[in-house]
């Protein structure tokens, strides 16, 4: 079948590359155009165009499929097109463009966690099981048939980093066979069954730690926004971000926000028992073990994160 792929950031790459090891004829990528990255903010093709130059595919950019990038895809004759977190809807005129229609991979079991963030908000969620799931691109917010799916089990210390990429891969693989259903007429997608979530995209505010909530609440959020948007709070009127951190139930005597140090370790308490810091990144400073930035504090007991 000749495939367009739709994808932008890396968690993408891997079914690029998948379905051309599988010997799909992929005929162009879809990807959003450059964006700034870096404190020079230097614009950078997005990962996906960057290895489909490496492959000598051809690309789109397009930060929306319009009428005009519609064109373009239909210009090569798509059977069918695959789509992992473009980052961007795809409207009806698109939808009908391959004969096979789009299938998109999703990193969730749908219907949980139908939208732009499903990894991120199963880690806050708690969530002990998640996957991914192939299916068939409609109008509505991943509302479509499902092909395929696949479990993963969120570890202890997962972040939503950890667990795209281990998803990405496994992934890579579903769509591989969910594509070759396909081509060969065997596919038999199935309506989605059970509770529908919602996944909408995290933003900063996300990444606020709440010190009055329960210490695994704070854990899991902090783990649910690394890398991105990731964790932080307030001291003294600055965003001081934060790294995952670990539970401490042994220790219930601190009062949310505040600051212990206890050897090298540094503890925080919040509303259930006090979490432990790993690594933490002062306003206008780089990220460092929390052990180091407790000994540069001149009365760490007067310390309290807001």
């Amino acid at each position: 079948m000749r495939v367009l792929f739709a994808g932008t950031p890396a968690v993408a790459v891997p079914s690029l590359d998948a379905l051309i090891e599988a010997g799909f004829e992929v005929v162009a990528v879809l990807t959003r155009p450059d964006a700034p990255t870096g404190r020079k903010r230097i614009l950078t093709p997005s990962p996906v165009a960057a290895r489909a130059a490496e492959l000598g595919i051809d690309i789109i950019h397009a930060s929306k499929v319009d009428a005009g990038t519609t064109e373009r895809i239909a210009s090569y004759e798509p059977d069918v097109a695959a789509i992992v977190a473009y980052g961007g809807l795809v409207p009806k005129a698109a939808l009908g463009v391959p004969r096979h229609g789009w299938i998109n991979l999703h990193f969730s079991l749908l219907p949980a966690w139908r939208g732009a963030a499903p990894v991120q908000r199963s880690v806050i969620a708690g969530d002990d099981i998640t996957g991914a799931a192939t299916f068939h691109l409609e109008e509505g917010l991943d509302t479509g048939p499902v092909f395929g799916t696949l479990t993963e089990t969120v570890r202890p210390e997962d972040t939503a980093g950890d667990l795209l990429e281990r998803l990405s891969r496994s992934g890579a693989v579903l769509l591989t066979q969910t594509l070759s259903t396909v081509e060969s007429g065997s596919a038999a997608p199935v309506p989605q069954q059970g509770d529908v979530s919602l996944a909408p995209k995290l933003t900063l505010d996300d990444g606020r730690l709440d010190w009055t909530q329960p210490a695994l609440a704070i854990n899991r959020r902090a783990r649910g926004v690394t890398p991105e948007p990731g964790a932080w709070t307030m001291l003294d009127g600055q965003r001081v971000k934060l790294e995952p951190v670990g539970l401490r139930p042994d220790i219930r005597d601190l009062a949310p926000g505040k600051i212990r140090i206890d050897g090298k370790n540094v503890l925080v308490g919040t509303g259930s028992h006090a979490v432990q810091l790993g690594q933490i990144q002062p306003a206008g400073k780089k990220m460092m073990p929390s052990a180091d930035w407790a000994r540069g504090l001149a009365t760490p007991e007067s310390v309290e994160f807001e």
